[in-house]
Order: C-alpha cells, then sequence, then structure tokens
C-alpha cells in the first residue's frame, strides 16, 4: 500500500483562498523535499495558471482523465515543472465533466482509480477543488484521506460550512470511511480589524482540534504571485504570505505525520 497521502482543498464559495493555499502549500512541500502532486480539479483552472501554464495549450487536462476511456494519469500530469512539484492540469472543458459524470460507471470513483495508478510517485496529493458540491469535488472527497478547509477571516466565514460538513459525512458513510476534516486555515487575516480577530476567536471555537495555529495574512505579494504564474516562493520569499505558508507547512507535516502514525 502506497504511503501518499491525499487531500482535498475544499470550500464551496469561492474566493476563500483554496488555490492560494494548493499552489503554495504544495510548494513549500516541495521545497521541503517532499514529492508532491497538485491536482487542479477547478474548470477556472487557477493552479494551472497560477503555475505558469497556458490551460489553453496543457493538451490533455484532468476532464480527459475522468471521461475519456484510456487517458492515464500519467499520460496527463505535467512531471517536476519545479524540483518536487508535479501537476495535473486542468482547462475549461471541466466544466461539462460535472455532467458527464452523471452517466458513467463509478462516476464517484473516477478520480480515486485514476490517482492509484500514480500514488507510488508522490508523498502528498493536494487536489485544489472547484467552489461548489457537485460531482467533482464528491470525486475530490472520495480519492481523499483527509479535508484542507480555508476559510477567510471575513464577515459570514462560517456560513455554508455545514453544508460542506454534512457533504463529507455523507462521502464517509457511503464512499470512502477514512474520510475526516484534517485541518482548517484562516486566510486573508487583517491584523488591523477587530473582524478578523473575532473570526480567529469564533473558528477556534467551532474547529479546536482541526484549525492550524498559522494564519495566513492578507498580503498584497500572494495575491501577485499567480499573475506571474509564480508560487510566493518565487515570487517573494521573504514575504509574510511566504513566511506564513512556510509555518503552515511545518504544522501539516507534523499533524500527517501523527495521521500516518495513527493509522500504522
Amino acid at each position: 500500500m502506497s504511503g501518499t497521502r491525499v487531500f482535498a482543498i475544499a470550500n464551496q464559495k469561492g474566493g476563500v483562498g483554496k488555490t492560494t493555499t494548493s499552489i503554495n502549500l504544495a510548494a513549500c512541500l516541495a521545497e521541503a523535499g517532499r514529492k508532491t502532486l497538485i491536482v487542479d480539479l477547478d474548470p477556472q483552472s487557477n493552479s494551472t495558471t497560477g503555475l505558469g501554464l497556458d490551460a489553453h495549450r496543457v493538451g490533455a487536462s484532468v476532464y480527459e482523465m475522468l471521461v475519456s476511456p484510456g487517458v492515464k494519469a500519467q499520460d496527463v500530469i505535467k512531471f517536476d515543472i519545479r524540483p518536487n512539484l508535479s501537476l495535473l492540469p486542468a482547462k475549461v472543458d471541466l466544466y461539462a465533466a460535472d455532467i458527464e459524470l452523471v452517466y458513467l460507471e463509478d462516476r464517484e470513483y473516477r478520480l480515486r482509480h485514476a490517482l492509484d495508478a500514480v500514488k507510488s510517485h508522490f508523498d502528498f496529493i493536494l487536489i485544489d477543488c472547484p467552489p461548489s458540491l457537485g460531482l467533482l469535488t464528491v470525486n475530490a472527497l472520495t480519492a481523499s484521506d483527509g479535508v484542507i478547509l480555508p476559510l477567510q477571516c471575513e464577515y459570514f466565514a462560517l456560513e455554508g460550512m455545514q453544508q460542506l460538513l454534512n457533504t463529507i459525512r455523507l462521502v464517509r458513510d457511503r464512499l470512502n470511511p477514512p474520510i475526516s476534516l484534517f485541518g482548517v486555515v484562516l486566510t486573508m487575516f487583517d491584523p488591523r480589524t477587530k473582524l478578523g480577530s473575532e473570526v480567529v476567536h469564533e473558528v477556534s471555537e467551532h474547529f479546536p482540534r482541526e484549525r492550524f495555529n498559522t494564519v495566513v495574512p492578507r498580503n498584497v505579494r500572494l495575491a501577485e504571485a499567480p499573475s506571474y504564474g509564480q508560487t510566493i516562493l518565487e515570487h517573494d520569499s521573504r514575504s509574510p504570505g511566504a513566511l506564513a505558508y512556510r509555518a503552515l507547512t511545518e504544522e501539516f507535516i507534523a499533524r500527517a505525520a501523527t495521521m500516518e502514525a495513527s493509522h500504522a
């Protein structure tokens, strides 16, 4: 059995830092010597373009891998686009997958089966989920050991979370018994506002064990990096955003090791 751990980075709300967390957590894991794969499961293809690829010219993508017979993950993955970092790219065609998957055999397991064939190449696989709870996200949850939930430090941060937690529960009961909420990442924190601190307190009360101690600040350099096709480590490795994601990665690795030990 592979020791690879797979995590879905999910929240049905858009603009909460899913892609930023996917790219920069993966980049920091790679920097720490962990072979890491990002699966771009969002039709907006932001993880793909954020790593400098042209989503219109990637060729075969996660879409073909999910719906076309004979297209395998190893044929689609862009291996080592950075040292220790690979990408399973997306393109706009992926919008059709939520509809097409309905009619396919093993529709909830397509991603899991595809990734099983390449797991041995990686230490970690991070799945950047779309802002919805459709079949693409269900595929991600069915393929994963745990869920990383980014929450922005803004009003209504916890609104809608029960829906996601219910979906995780349904997937655990019917499709993937081991899955759990692995961690909550607070993003876009502004220390100048009282609201930000209130959200941190509220999330700590709701998710005392799951919340990561690291809080990712609202940071211009983090926002800029994808437009250059760069990770925050490449764009500004000394920025508050880079320091936060390095700290988050240390927490993540320690928590994943505990998870590994508990399953041993």
